[in-house]
């Protein structure tokens, strides 16, 4: 996705950026099904600047769930 010019479908503008749900804290966090004590991973959503519309939401850390 870095790579290429990406467009808002909603709005049309030309600028994005990337935020984090979770983090340091297990709340919000993604978590493997079942295990209680995993902190899981953040997620990772990229957004429009001008009117938030969300183009991508990533899991920071897969390997977690490995």
């Amino acid at each position: 996705m870095e790579n290429e010019k990406l467009v808002c479908k909603t709005c049309g503008k030309d600028s994005f950026i990337t935020g984090q749900v979770g983090g340091n804290s297990s709340h919000a966090n993604i978590k493997p099904i079942g295990s209680m004590m995993a902190f899981g991973s953040p997620f990772l959503m990229t957004f429009c600047k001008n009117c938030g519309e969300v183009v991508s939401i990533k899991v920071d850390k897969p390997n977690k769930f490995k």
